[in-house]
């Protein structure tokens, strides 16, 4: 057994003791809602953001653990109608961590880009507040903001407050306004 298939087992078995009956009324499904919620909890924890590249991963290297697994638009519609589930399974792994207990600051962050030209820069009103960056997830260079939200602690999950941030400079780039 690889690691991946003990961390799902683990997963499972925590899973399917949380999710205690069924919630369908008449014949049961195939695949039961305890290996849906790990089949979309592993999806997330092994980074695939593609629900068509997960379940052809999952029917080519896990066909052992989960023998019958949807095409990707029952799946979705299965997937859909278990949110309630996996908030639960959610919130019941973080409470069996040991950050549920801590008091942490979880921090996250989005970029604003208020501009793109200079001539933009120029006339702006943002400029005592906004900076040039560098967005990586659309690789470009931009002038804005970075606005910054907390959240004090993971039981709270409310946020705290906002801010500003200095916004990311790009390595190298000595662009200034």
């Amino acid at each position: 057994m690889n690691e991946i298939e003990t961390l799902l087992t683990a997963l499972y078995v925590k899973i399917d003791d949380e999710l205690a009956g069924p919630r369908w009324l008449g014949r049961p499904p195939v695949l039961t809602d305890s290996e849906l919620v790990c089949v979309a909890l592993a999806q997330s924890l092994l980074g695939f953001t593609s629900e068509t590249h997960w379940l052809r991963y999952v029917g080519e290297h896990l066909t052992g653990m989960f023998p019958y697994l949807p095409q990707q638009p029952g799946y979705n519609k299965r997937l859909r109608s278990a949110l309630g589930l996996v908030k639960r399974v959610i919130r019941m792994l973080a409470k069996s961590s040991d950050f549920w207990l801590d008091g942490c600051w979880i921090v996250a962050s989005t970029l604003v880009p208020c501009g793109m030209s200079r001539p933009t820069v120029k006339r702006s009103d943002m400029a005592g507040w906004a900076g040039y960056g560098y967005c990586v997830s659309h690789s470009r260079f931009y002038w804005g903001l970075e606005a910054v939200s907390g959240v004090h602690s993971v039981r709270d999950a409310d946020p705290v407050g906002f801010g500003r941030s200095e916004v990311r400079r790009a390595r190298g780039a000595g662009l200034d306004a």
